[in-house]
């Protein structure tokens, strides 16, 4: 397969890409090492609300600008915020991805953040805030989030709160961009058709100019475990317990994935045969993994109807303490080949290649092969399997998070007392 090319500049600066030459078109973009859990306590969501406003203008463009030259084009643009990241990128043809990189350069650099336009973007952000918390299967998960990790960056809302955002004035913007936006911690990454040594040149001249280091200000994540509990009246209970996990350079990072698949990852997984189709007790119900620098969650989501919740909760538990006991291969093979072909389609998509470029280059470094990556999952065998789910459930506090008609599922201390907590 193809291998993408890492070149680094002087100031630090990565430039990571992968030329596709059957493809007409190129996903180009900026990966800061920066996120929600960089944050003091008093800029909680400014991450957030930064990534909304580089598009509101800059010293050479209006927001409306940004807009047209890029949609005149045919092109995307777009931007995210994660706990440990924010990316800003483009889906453009080839030949506009010189566009694109002077784009994106340009409001990484020369945002002018407009005090009106940051009045207005304030009031846009606070309108997300309210649609997230009327959307209870989405903001459980900020709940359970802090429940984990309590009194921390990462433990708060990526979003912040109307308080909090309302509260910022453009010193503050600035102010972040300055301390967290440097060279050092930026990755440019593209895929698709885009030439390297043409892309190293127009980051040469775009980003040439930034600095290369600052200051990191990042508390290592301290899992605790904890509880929260909102008894509202919903259709559905939603249910999410979690386990303190591994960071990404754990070395059973991949047996976590396997596992996962295994437990909860599909409609062959152990949890949906039988607590949907068995006992037809939920209608949505998987496991996941989330992993950071210096730690992670292992966790599962149910949703179930009130009357259903007492006995979902010990079989979901049953399904649990089973998986510590080694899994018989076909059931290993099965859950390594749904993740690997789940890899592979995912990586037909020239910005999924892109993003996975760049985070794996802010992480480890580099970007690693998909024939690595393939061979890793290869490696997880069934006592893997068992070692992992046997650390999981063991010594470690568990997370809940409930919202909804919740009046009959039993308290905190009962559950966890199911794991010998």
């Amino acid at each position: 397969m193809r291998q993408p090319h890492l070149t680094t500049l002087p100031n630090g600066l990565r430039i990571v890409s992968e030329d596709s030459p059957h493809l007409a078109t190129s996903a180009v973009g900026v990966w800061v090492d920066t996120g929600a859990r960089n944050e003091r306590k008093s800029h909680n969501g400014i991450s957030h609300l930064i990534e909304h406003m580089v598009f509101k203008g800059t010293a050479r463009r209006t927001a409306r600008d940004i807009a047209e030259e890029i949609e005149a084009v045919g092109g995307h643009l777009n931007a995210y915020t994660s706990r440990e990241q924010t990316a800003f990128f483009a889906r453009v043809l080839q030949d506009d991805v010189p566009l694109a990189v002077d784009v994106i350069g340009d409001i990484l650099q020369n945002s002018t953040f407009d005090p009106a336009e940051l009045e207005r973007e304030k009031s846009v952000v606070i309108q997300e805030i309210g649609q997230a918390n009327d959307t209870p299967d989405d903001i459980v998960f900020d709940h359970f989030q802090e429940a984990a990790y309590p009194d921390q960056a990462i433990g708060r809302a990526i979003l912040g709160t109307p308080d909090g955002v309302s509260g910022f004035q453009r010193g503050d913007l600035t102010g972040y961009l300055g301390e967290q936006y440097y060279a050092g911690r930026m990755v440019l990454a593209a895929a698709g058709r885009v030439d390297h040594d043409a892309l190293v040149a127009m980051a040469t001249e775009k980003f040439g100019g930034l600095r290369a280091n600052g200051p990191q200000l990042e508390e290592t994540a301290r899992y605790q475990g904890g509880e929260f509990r909102e008894i509202r009246d919903l259709e559905q209970v939603h249910f999410l317990v979690g386990f303190d996990s591994i960071p990404y350079d754990d070395p059973d990072y991949y047996t976590a994935q396997v596992y996962s698949t295994l437990l909860g990852g599909g409609m062959s997984s152990r949890l949906f045969q039988e607590i949907r189709e068995s006992r037809g007790l939920c209608y949505s119900i998987y496991s996941f993994t989330s992993s950071y620098t210096d730690g992670g969650m292992f966790g599962i989501y149910a949703g179930t109807g009130e009357s259903d919740v007492e006995e979902l909760i010990p079989a979901m538990v049953d399904e649990m303490h089973k998986s510590t006991a080694r899994p018989p291969e076909s059931e290993v093979a099965r859950a390594r080949t749904q993740l690997k072909a789940g890899l592979m389609m995912s990586l037909e998509s020239s910005s999924a290649r892109c993003e996975q470029f760049a985070r794996q280059t802010l992480l480890f470094g580099r970007p690693l092969s998909t024939e690595e990556i393939i061979a890793r999952v290869d490696e997880v065998d069934a006592a893997g399997l068992q070692r992992f789910a046997e650390r999981t459930f063991s010594g470690s506090r568990p997370t809940v998070a409930v919202m909804g008609p919740a009046n009959r599922l039993e308290d905190y201390d009962a559950f966890a007392a199911r794991f010998g907590v």
